[in-house]
Formats: structure tokens, C-alpha cells, sequence
């Protein structure tokens, strides 16, 4: 059988946290010549997949994370209020 055309495609979903998530994806092709290598086509388009899905992610991610971290802060009593509190 002779392999002309390998396609992969690569899903994630992203957990942001406060019930809100981040589906990616990415596809891709390439045409081999039937000398070349097909497991290898394959593995290298997987790994290149996975990064551009990875990298597209991170800078919603790192967004989610600070402003997750901003709305923490926000949550926690100062140390008035707590002294109040305890009284």
C-alpha cells in the first residue's frame, strides 16, 4: 500500500478556571514520497501540532493565571477587617 498523504490532528482543552475553558486544535498534512518515511511524517507532524496548540494556549493562559491570582487577592480579608472580625 502506498502512503501519499499523512494528516494529524491535535486537540486540548484548557481548564481556566472559574467554569470557563480553552479548546485548541490543530491539523495538519504533508504528501510523502513513498521512499520517505511514514511513522516518522507522522511523529513530526504530532510534535508539531502539539506546539502550535501549546503555544497559541499560553497566552490565555498566563492571562487566566493572573487574573485569577488579581481576584484572589481581592478575596482576602486585610488585617483590619480580620481584627474587626475577631472582636
Amino acid at each position: 500500500m502506498d502512503i501519499k498523504t499523512i494528516a494529524v490532528t491535535y486537540h486540548r482543552k484548557f481548564n481556566l478556571g472559574d467554569y470557563e475553558s480553552l479548546e485548541l486544535g490543530c491539523s495538519l498534512w504533508a504528501q510523502i514520497d513513498p521512499e520517505e518515511d511514514a511513522e516518522g511524517v507522522t511523529q513530526f507532524l504530532y510534535q508539531q501540532a502539539k506546539s502550535s496548540v501549546k503555544e497559541a494556549a499560553r497566552p490565555v493562559i498566563q492571562e487566566s493565571i493572573y487574573q485569577m491570582n488579581k481576584a484572589r487577592i481581592q478575596k482576602q480579608p486585610t488585617k483590619a477587617q480580620t481584627e474587626v472580625d475577631d472582636f
